[in-house]
Formats: C-alpha cells, structure tokens, sequence
C-alpha cells in the first residue's frame, strides 16, 4: 500500500514538472537555432569568401571567353575555380626547367629591395614551413604553465629551437606558439623546456576549438584508461613553492624527474611495457 502510494506521488510530481506549452516552445526555438545557426554561419561566410575571390579574379577573363557574358545569370565560384587553375598552372610551370630561372630572377630583384626583402624572406620562410609536407608545425597540441606556474594553458608546438636562442640554454627547448581567446591567430613565441610541456592527445583541430570557444567546447578524453589514472603534476605543490619563492627568496626546487614532461613520457613507458 505504501509502494503504491509513493508511486502515485512520483507520478503527480512529475505531472507538476511537465513542460508548459511556452516552456516547450522555448526548447524547440532554441533547438532550431542550434541546428540551423552553424550551417547558415558557415555558408554565409562560405558564400562571402567565394563572392571575394570573384569580384576579383572574374573581371580578368577576357569578355569574349567569359560565360557570364553569353548567359542570363551569373556563375558564383567562376573566380575562385580560374583562382585555384592558375595556381596550379604556375606550380607546374615553375617546376620545370625556365621557371626555375625565373624564379631565381624574380628573388634576386627582391632581394636588392630595401624593405620588402625582408617581408618576402619572412613570408616565403613562414609558409614553406607551414605547408611542407614534412613539417611539424601546429600538428600537435600541448600544455604549458604560463602565464605562473600552477596555471596552465594550451600552445602548440611549431618546432625545435635552434640558432642562438638554443646555444644560450642548457636544456633542450621546443617552440611553441600560445593563442590568445578568442582571436587565435594573435599570441606568443615561447621557447619552452622540452621537459616542462605535457603532450595531449587531443587533435590540434579539438585545441583550437577549445580556445576559441573560450572554454566552451572541451573535447573528450579519448585516452587510454591506464593513463587517465595518472597526473602529470600538481598546480597546488607549485602554488606552495611560489609563495616561497616570493617571501622569502628562496629557489624553486623540484626533484630530477618530477617535471611534467617526464613524468609523462615514464607513464606511457610503462603503459608501453605492459601492453607488449
């Protein structure tokens, strides 16, 4: 008699909790705005950029090999398709024999040009390490302890130092470049201690996301279960040893193999041994 009772009051309670007509016109408005808001921002923008290139590159086509001059209508990605054919016909022509003449002439040129040398060294360098088949550049994600220790946020490794910046350093440093929120094409050069940076697993695709989204979107732990049961360090110990080191001017003293990076790489070590 009492189950029944109970059961019976769980059933007006839930009754009571039922949605209004307004509260579930209120859900079903603001589910349409998530379904329909990425599609119609990401052709918006899509359509935006294509408009760009054409308004720009149709207008080079002679009128008399233009279609839009035979038709009623125009013919929206008409620039942004003579675009990528003519980047590929350059490709091709550069590869061969005369191109590359033409190139080593058009570098020389710019070369003896005060200012602008500089800009193309910059911009030639910049995007032959960005686009190289081999490049390490943003491919993986890492954690670094800035802008204190004890406070960690996400960079993005875009090589190994070399030159002068590492000849002055003992240890072996990585650069890593440290978006800022929301606007990640803005940030900082860091030149970090390999051993002081925890790898992550997430895609650089996931990071990036993160950091746009100020946090919003977290992607998944997709580790293993056998490390997800270990940390790599510990924001409070840091936080002790700063108060220290503030006060009362003593070193930050960690013990060998303690940092972030090794103990990382000494847990997948051991995950390693006892997957085989």
């Amino acid at each position: 008699m009492a189950d029944e009772q109970q059961t019976t009051a769980k059933t007006h309670a839930t009754k009571h909790r039922a949605l209004t007509f307004g509260q579930r016109m209120r859900a079903y408005l603001l589910a349409g705005i998530l379904i329909t808001a990425p599609i119609s921002i990401t052709l918006y923008l899509a359509w935006i950029f294509i408009g760009f290139v054409d308004a720009r590159v149709t207008p080079l086509l002679p009128a008399q090999y233009n279609p839009e001059t035979y038709l009623p209508f125009a013919l929206p990605g008409l620039g942004l398709i003579m675009l990528v054919l003519g980047l590929m016909l350059i490709g091709a022509l550069t590869a061969g024999f005369l191109g590359r003449i033409w190139l080593r002439i058009s570098e020389r040129v710019l070369s003896g040009m005060p200012i602008i040398r500089n800009v193309y060294s910059a911009v030639k360098q910049i995007l032959e390490t960005v686009l190289a088949q081999q490049s390490n550049a943003f491919r993986e994600a890492v954690l670094v302890e800035y802008p204190r220790r004890g406070i960690w946020a996400i960079a993005f490794i875009t090589g190994r130092t070399e030159g002068e910046v590492q000849s002055v350093t003992e240890e072996e440093c990585i650069n890593i470049f440290l978006p800022t929120t929301p606007n990640p094409t803005s940030g900082f050069l860091l030149f970090v201690p390999r051993k002081d940076l925890v790898h992550l697993s997430m895609s650089v695709e996931e990071a990036i996301k993160m950091v746009i989204s100020g946090g919003i979107v977290t992607p998944p732990d997709n580790r293993p279960e056998a490390e997800k049961a270990h940390t790599y360090t510990s924001a409070a110990a840091y936080e002790e040893v700063d108060i220290v080191r503030e006060q009362d001017g003593a070193p930050i003293l960690v013990a060998k193999g303690n940092r972030p990076g090794e103990v990382q790489d000494k847990v997948r070590a051991e995950i390693d041994e006892k997957t085989q």
